[in-house]
């Protein structure tokens, strides 16, 4: 099982084992971590998942698509080269170790 690392906002790290082909967003909603919220349940109709990716995992990731642009677009907290909806990263055992890092703002 794939592990995912999500600092908070707070600062706190957070280390969670996730499900192969679940969200980096579900996998944090399901934990209780700080900062994520999900609100859209993953439909790409909001940024309330916004993350920042940490290197080395960006350059792992697929592109953001057309859509994923347009919402990053209108988040709340900075948007960054390494931003991602975390909705959108599917946990495999790829991506085993990911870090993220909860961006401060989300609604």
């Amino acid at each position: 099982m794939p592990t995912v690392s999500y600092m908070d906002p707070q600062g706190t790290e957070h280390v969670i084992d996730a499900e192969d082909g679940r969200s980096v967003m579900e996998t944090a909603v399901a934990h209780g971590v700080p900062g994520v919220v999900g609100q859209c349940g993953g439909s790409l109709a909001c940024a309330s998942c916004h993350v920042y990716v940490r290197e080395p995992w960006i350059d792992r990731l697929g592109e953001v698509s057309e859509l994923e642009d347009d919402m990053l677009d209108g988040a709340m907290a900075e948007r960054r080269p390494e931003s991602r909806l975390s909705c959108q990263i599917k946990m495999s055992a790829e991506l085993d170790g990911l870090s993220v890092e909860v961006a401060p703002e989300q609604l």
